[in-house]
């Protein structure tokens, strides 16, 4: 790690960095689940579902450190994944402008995220 050249310690960070911070800013919409809950209980639950896509690309995160194809496979996949989750609510409540930003928003951070552990496991691939 240490003895890498610019670009190479670049590419290994800058994914790493962005999924944390992308799976932080996930994470702080759970906290809209205390206006509405009213048991310790219903709030553990609440925030559990909440969070539930921050702990899968945080396990994701985790894994891709060291293998970064599964990072590729698993943030591009989840970029789809909430393409068509966006799409299925467009088909039962109508298309809005702001769904635009939301694809963009997400999707964009993840599918960039996954490009670049992409491009770190080529060159790891590539050195070998």
């Amino acid at each position: 790690l240490l003895n890498m050249p610019k670009t190479n310690k670049f590419i290994f960070w800058t994914p790493r960095i962005l999924a944390i911070l992308f799976i932080l800013f996930l994470a702080m919409f759970s906290f809209d689940i205390f206006d509405s809950c009213s048991g310790f209980s219903q709030c553990a639950l609440g925030l559990f579902m909440h969070n539930l896509p921050s702990l899968i690309l945080l396990v994701i995160l985790i894994i891709a450190w060291k293998r970064e194809i599964v990072g590729a496979v698993a943030f591009i996949s989840a970029g789809i994944i909430y393409i068509f989750f966006v799409l299925f609510n467009i088909f039962q409540t109508g298309f809005e402008w702001y769904y635009l930003a939301w694809i963009l928003q997400i999707s964009g951070i993840v599918f960039f995220v996954g490009v670049l552990f992409l491009i770190g496991w080529r060159q790891k691939k590539i050195k070998k």
